[in-house]
C-alpha cells in the first residue's frame, strides 16, 4: 500500500467518497444574518475543485438563540438561508465532491455578548466559572428534536451527511467531561451517564434522516480552554464512551486531536493514534485530524510565523496500519485549495506555506 491508496473511495454507510481526504470544519463568521452568499458556495467549490474528496462544513448553528454567537455563524432555518445552502451543495457537487452540514451548539461557550443566557448540562464553563443556566431535564428532549429536524433539514437540501459537533468543549461535550457535568441527575457523574445525552441525540438524529444517511459524530479529548483536558484516561474508558454512542446510531466518528500522529494512550501502545484507538475500539470508519501536512500543531503558531510543509510519512504509515479512513485537512486548504490535487500529482513543493495572519484573506 503506498500514498496513492489515499485516493481511493471509502463508503460511509450510504455515501461514497471519492477519496480519502476531507476538509475540516473550520468557523469563518461570513454569513451575515445567518445566511450563507454566494461567497461561501465559492469558497467550498474550490475546495472541492482542489481535490477534496467530502467537505465538512463550518459548524451550522442550531434555530435556538442560545445555541451559538455571533449572527454571522450560518444557521439552518429560513427561505433564504436554505437558498444559501443549496447554492452551496449544488456548487461542492458540480466538482464531484460530497458535502457533510456540522450542527453546533455552543452551550455554555457562546459568547453572551448580546444578552441571551446561555445553556449548558451544569452552568459551567471550561474554565469551571459559573456562567448561564443549567438545562432542566424537561428541556433535552426539545433539544435533541432540535438537532433532528436541523439533520432531516440538511438531508432535504441535498447534504451528504451530517456530522454532529461533540468536540472542543461545546455543548455535546460538555455533557461529556466530568469538569463541566456536574449533574446529579441520570445525566452526569459515570461515564455512562454522562454520554447518555449525547446517545439521545444521536438516536433522535437517526430516527430523522432515516437508516441509511450517514452520521458522523466529533469528538476530542483536548478543550479551547484547555489543551491538556480529556474525557478517557484509557482505552477502556474510550470504548465505554464510543459504545453507546455507535449504538445510537453514528456511522463514523471524527476524533480531533491538534496532532495527528501522537499516541493517545502511550501507556497502552506507544504509537497507536486517537484515531487509530477510535477505530479499533469500535470498528467504525474514522477521519483524523490535526496538523496533517504542517510542522506546527493547531493553535500554537507564534505571532507572524509562516508554517511550512511537513512530510506526509508518518500520515500514510497511519494509513496503511489501518488508523484511519479519511485525513481531514484544515489550515493547509486555506493557504492553499488546490492541496489535494497538488499532493496527488506531486506538487506540494510549490505548497507556499501558511500564515495565522494572512489567514483571514484564504477564507474569502
Amino acid at each position: 500500500m503506498a500514498a496513492a491508496d489515499l485516493f481511493r473511495p471509502v463508503s460511509i454507510r450510504s455515501l461514497t467518497v471519492p477519496n480519502r481526504f476531507a476538509m475540516a470544519p473550520m468557523t469563518r463568521q461570513a454569513s451575515p444574518e445567518g445566511v450563507p452568499g454566494t461567497d461561501v458556495a465559492e469558497y467550498y467549490r474550490r475546495r472541492a475543485a482542489g481535490g477534496v474528496g467530502l467537505i465538512i462544513t463550518e459548524g451550522i448553528r442550531l434555530p435556538d438563540p442560545a445555541a451559538g454567537y455571533p449572527a454571522s455563524i450560518p444557521t439552518l432555518a429560513g427561505d433564504e438561508v436554505l437558498t444559501g445552502w443549496r447554492r452551496v451543495v449544488d456548487a461542492v457537487h458540480g466538482e464531484g465532491s460530497r458535502i457533510a452540514a456540522q450542527l453546533w451548539h455552543q452551550g455554555a461557550e457562546r459568547a453572551d455578548d448580546d444578552g441571551v443566557i446561555t445553556v449548558s448540562p451544569s452552568g459551567i464553563d471550561g474554565l469551571g466559572r459559573r456562567k448561564g443556566r443549567a438545562l432542566e431535564p424537561s428541556e433535552l428532549p426539545k433539544l435533541a428534536d432540535l438537532f433532528a429536524r436541523s439533520a432531516a433539514t440538511a438531508r432535504e437540501l441535498g447534504f451528504d451527511a451530517v456530522e454532529l459537533h461533540g468536540a472542543h468543549g461545546y455543548l455535546l461535550d460538555q455533557f461529556l467531561w466530568e469538569k463541566t457535568n456536574l449533574r446529579t441527575d441520570g445525566y452526569g457523574g459515570s461515564l455512562a451517564a454522562r454520554t447518555r445525552f449525547p446517545a439521545e441525540v444521536v438516536r433522535a438524529v437517526r430516527e430523522a434522516v432515516g437508516p441509511d444517511y450517514p452520521i458522523i459524530f466529533r469528538y476530542s479529548q483536548w478543550k479551547g480552554t484547555d489543551y491538556t483536558a480529556s474525557i478517557a484516561e484509557n482505552p477502556t474508558q474510550l470504548q465505554d464512551l464510543l459504545t453507546p454512542l455507535v449504538d445510537a446510531g453514528v456511522d463514523a466518528f471524527h476524533p480531533s486531536a491538534r496532532r495527528h500522529y501522537v499516541p493517545a494512550f502511550p501507556d497502552h501502545d506507544a504509537q497507536l493514534s486517537l484515531a487509530g484507538w477510535t477505530k479499533k475500539v469500535t470498528g467504525l470508519p474514522v477521519i483524523t485530524v490535526g496538523s496533517v501536512g504542517l510542522e506546527t500543531q493547531f493553535r500554537s503558531e507564534k505571532r507572524g510565523q509562516v508554517i511550512q510543509p511537513a512530510p506526509l510519512d508518518r500520515l500514510v504509515e497511519q494509513f496503511e496500519a489501518g488508523e484511519f479512513d479519511i485525513a481531514a485537512i484544515g489550515r493547509a486548504l486555506l493557504a492553499d485549495p488546490d492541496w489535494v490535487n497538488r499532493l496527488r500529482d506531486g506538487q506540494l513543493g510549490e505548497f507556499a506555506g501558511y500564515n495565522p495572519e494572512t489567514a483571514l484573506a484564504a477564507l474569502a
